[in-house]
């Protein structure tokens, strides 16, 4: 039997976060989650959940000697944790900009910067969760898309500078899918409803698919990439799923 490999996911407890910590487990990975919220009683029993803000660069080292502590390598660091504030850019504060990139793009180059050491040994695989609004956004999200949009150009610049290491570093950009985050968002009022099911239904309507995705089908291409049997000569790159929604031009 191979030896079994390690996996840390930041943005544990999230729709996205929490399907991978079911999936790399059911494959067999140790998993480490990191989130500021409780996880709940499901953890993996052979993992480690560890609960703080990755926003904040003391806790990023922190959590990285508690990981060291329960094992000393990593096969794959999943960059998953983000906040939206869904508002209008003019009404956004500096504090409101500054907690958006904190959480979604700087965390990631800290995480990156600390898990290398533990990467490079084995050589392994980081997959960074960008969004749809990196490549094409709408209106009252501009800090959420400008965060997403630099985590894809970081995705980038770490496949570059990690190659050399045996490390791949790739994203994936998920389109609607049905998580808290998403049903948050909703509450914009951009695709019309009365209430939350009917603002769903309309934005199934449009993805070419017919519907909204799920989180676990997000965590399957995580895991993809992730996996360096599956997607040995990928790296740099941007893997889209979004139901087609991207694929369609707007005016039509």
């Amino acid at each position: 039997m191979s030896e079994s490999k390690t996996v840390l996911v930041t943005g544990a407890g999230g729709g996205i976060g929490r399907a991978c910590i079911h999936h790399f487990s059911e494959k067999g990975w140790r998993v480490v989650g990191v989130d500021r919220f409780d996880f709940g009683d499901d953890f993996p029993k052979n993992g480690r959940f560890i609960k703080a803000d990755i926003s904040h660069p003391d806790s990023v080292e922190q959590i990285f000697q508690e990981a060291r502590d329960f094992h000393p390598t990593l096969d794959a660091l999943i960059n998953n944790a983000a906040v939206q504030v869904a508002k209008p850019l003019v009404d956004t504060t500096v504090e409101e900009w500054d907690s958006v990139m904190a959480s979604n793009l700087r965390s990631v180059f800290l995480f990156a910067k600390l898990a290398y050491p533990l990467l490079k040994i084995k050589g392994g695989a980081v997959v960074n969760i960008s969004s749809v609004h990196a490549v094409q956004t709408s209106a009252n999200i501009a800090a959420y898309a400008a965060s997403k949009g630099g985590m894809l150009a970081l995705t980038r610049a770490m496949a570059i500078e990690f190659a050399a290491d045996n490390i791949r570093v790739n994203a994936v950009l998920p389109g609607a899918v049905d998580t808290p985050m998403l049903r948050a968002g909703l509450g914009r009022g951009h695709l019309g409803g009365s209430d939350m099911q009917e603002r769903l239904d309309n934005l199934a309507r449009k993805t070419v698919n017919g519907r909204v995705g799920t989180p676990a089908e997000i965590a399957y291409a995580i895991y993809f990439l992730a996996d360096n049997e599956q997607s040995s000569f990928m790296t740099g790159q941007a893997l889209v799923v979004d139901g087609g929604a991207t694929a369609r031009l707007s005016t039509e």
